[in-house]
């Protein structure tokens, strides 16, 4: 914290400790902050038609007869050797050209690796003590990586292939040695294992430029894990599962000898595949911006597949890269970097610029997803991210959480209000034992009721019933003269349980520099119950903020790291609520915990209902 953030602190506390008027007076709050209310302007960008998401642009592609005769056998079981060349020999196990993905890997963990550990969400795990059997109990996030092979990009990118070839080699011998055919267990997963093939196959010369008798059984594994993925492709865990099968499947088809008739077949899968993937404005439907990620790359990966051969790929894929762009950079705050929703962490903004670059999609973000569930506003400085939506539903979920209404703050390179996130990292230096905790609506920057859940969060990423609804006006207003976005959501996920509907608004300044939020709690029925009910909303606070509490535990005074100064408040008609600060984490981009604090408003409310009126206004 920097001096001047340091003294306007002292000074704010002093000031209320003497009974002084606070920065921002209850008055202000009772003013009306919205003048006038006009029709928005459309925000979103308009997709052309060849981006609209619409059913046929995921069929599979029209072909001949002859090609839909071979298409047909194959997946009845017919070889692909006899539908390519009936006549001859099947061709000697070898790969047809070299890839050349533009997709970097991450040099630190390549650099690690050649050190002898796996650095996995920044956990370092020594590779000599790794078991690669399918069954070894490893965590999720290591055992994606050690049967993903997804440390192969990283090994690339963080020195010349003949200096790090070696180590690639010596970890696919070991690989091989424990894995000899397909089985049962996390490395035979749909996912795992179509991540594993598309690994070698981009990868393979850091994996195959060595000794002639392991090129031999590395490629014998490939060509026996697309008959594995041929066989179980349709068994996959989840849709993005399914894709990763598919892109694997048609990468073999290009690659591999005699693949024409794989390749069809997976053409065809994939498409459909894909049209099930993602909502009608291109998030895919576990509401995961880590797995909006692993999309895109699966999908630049292959496409460079089809131009190491020469071949043109289906027009599907340029559609589908074109719709799953714009919803991920949604989720960008004012620093670069994602937002922390659904079990993901704050991945880092060169990260993010990396992928975008190798899509090569120019877009810009979706201020209005409502299909994906989240809500942009940009003012000034300042970005204001919403999750307007329910959770995924429980067959797309995989690290499903109760954020429904919670929103994420930033101005300039802080971030004010955040998510705790990290839940899908758990494994890492995540503990796995907060993974559920970190899921829950209490990590969250939202309203909770009686310490539960808005909806149920259940184990292995899965969620129960809660939240069903919810609706979403979007809107431009007229803030003394100035246009400013409000967005008003509610959700039922405490209906059934306690009779009461959340509903919040928020209002972002025209400036930036405010934002002014309403939770309301009104009955469901027409006569709301009776007694009172424990209520708390969270406002979780970005790593290195300094919090302090005024005299009348009402209002807060926020020192930043930049060096400025902001102020929340409630506002005059929140009954007896009062402001309390407590420790909080919040992880970061490299998946490490950060310890940090939050403003927690809580108190009693009437089952009828309760209005909490608050405002976050930057002051110096």
């Amino acid at each position: 914290m920097t001096d001047s953030a340091r003294t306007l602190l002292r000074e704010d506390r002093r000031a209320l400790d003497n009974g002084d008027a606070p920065a921002l007076p209850l008055s202000d709050m009772d003013e009306p902050l919205v003048e006038k209310t006009v029709p928005e302007r459309p925000e979103t960008v308009p997709l052309e038609s060849a981006r609209t998401l619409v059913l046929a642009d995921f069929q599979p592609p029209r072909t001949g007869p002859v090609d839909g005769m071979v298409r047909w056998a194959y997946r009845l079981g017919v070889p692909g050797s006899v539908l390519a060349a009936p006549l001859r020999k099947p061709a000697a196990p070898r790969l047809l050209a070299t890839v050349v993905s533009p997709l970097q890997g991450d040099r630190a963990a390549g650099v690690a690796l050649r050190a002898g550990q796996f650095l996995v969400h920044g956990l370092k795990v020594p590779v000599g003590k790794v078991d690669f059997s399918s069954n070894a109990q490893l965590t999720p996030p290591v055992q994606r990586a050690v049967q993903g092979f997804t440390w192969l990009r990283d090994l690339g990118a963080c020195a010349p292939r003949e200096d790090c070839a070696a180590i690639g080699q010596d970890l696919l011998a070991r690989w091989l040695k424990a894995n000899p055919v397909p089985a049962k267990g996390p490395a035979w997963t749909v996912e795992h294992a179509g991540l594993r093939l598309m690994a070698w196959l981009v990868g393979a010369p850091l994996i195959l430029s060595g000794d002639a008798r392991l090129r031999s059984r590395a490629l014998e594994s490939m060509e026996a894990t697309a008959r594995f993925l041929d066989r179980e492709v349709a068994r996959a865990e989840d849709r993005l599962g399914q894709v990763a099968g598919w892109c694997a499947i048609v990468a073999a088809g290009l690659l591999l000898p005699d693949g024409r008739p794989r390749r069809l077949f997976g053409e065809a899968g994939l498409l459909r595949a894909l049209g099930e993937l993602v909502s009608e404005d291109g998030g895919v439907l576990s509401r995961s911006p880590l797995a909006q990620m692993e999309a895109i790359a699966l999908l630049v990966d292959l496409r460079a597949c089809y131009e190491a051969v020469d071949r043109d790929a289906p027009p599907a894929l340029e559609t589908m890269l074109g719709l799953l762009v714009p919803p991920l950079l949604t989720l960008r705050m004012s620093d670069r970097a994602l937002g922390s929703w659904q079990g993901a962490g704050a991945t880092s903004g060169q990260q993010v610029d990396a992928l975008i670059r190798a899509s090569g999609v120019r877009t810009r973000p979706i201020k209005d997803s409502r299909y994906w569930g989240y809500q942009r506003a940009d003012a000034g400085r300042a970005v204001l991210v919403f999750d307007a939506a329910p959770p995924p539903r429980a067959r797309h979920a995989r690290h499903g959480c109760a954020s429904t209404l919670a929103f994420e703050f930033s101005h300039g390179e802080q971030r004010i209000i955040v998510n705790c996130g990290g839940s899908e990292l758990a494994g890492g230096q995540v503990p796995v034992r907060i993974e559920q905790g970190l899921r829950g609506t209490a990590a969250h920057s939202t309203l909770v009721l009686d310490d539960a859940n808005s909806t149920a969060v259940l184990i292995k990423g899965q969620i129960g019933k809660g939240v069903e609804e919810v609706d979403i006006a979007r809107n431009v207003v007229k803030q003394k003269g100035r246009d400013a976005v409000r967005l008003e959501a509610s959700h039922n996920g405490y209906a059934a349980r306690y009779g009461l509907i959340h509903r919040r608004t928020l209002l972002l300044g025209a400036d930036g520099s405010g934002l002014s939020g309403e939770d309301v709690l009104e009955p469901s029925g027409r006569q709301g119950k009776r007694g009172k009910i424990a209520f708390a909303i969270r406002f979780h606070l970005g790593h290195g903020i300094d919090a302090g509490l005024s005299d009348d535990m009402r209002g807060a005074g926020l020192a930043l790291p930049d060096g400025s100064y902001w102020q929340f408040r409630l506002g005059g008609d929140s009954g007896e609520a009062q402001i309390a600060i407590e420790d909080s984490l919040w992880v970061d981009g490299q998946g490490r915990p950060r310890a940090t604090k939050q403003l927690v408003v809580e108190g009693l409310t009437s089952r009828s209902g309760g209005r909490f009126p608050w405002l976050l206004k930057r002051m110096g």
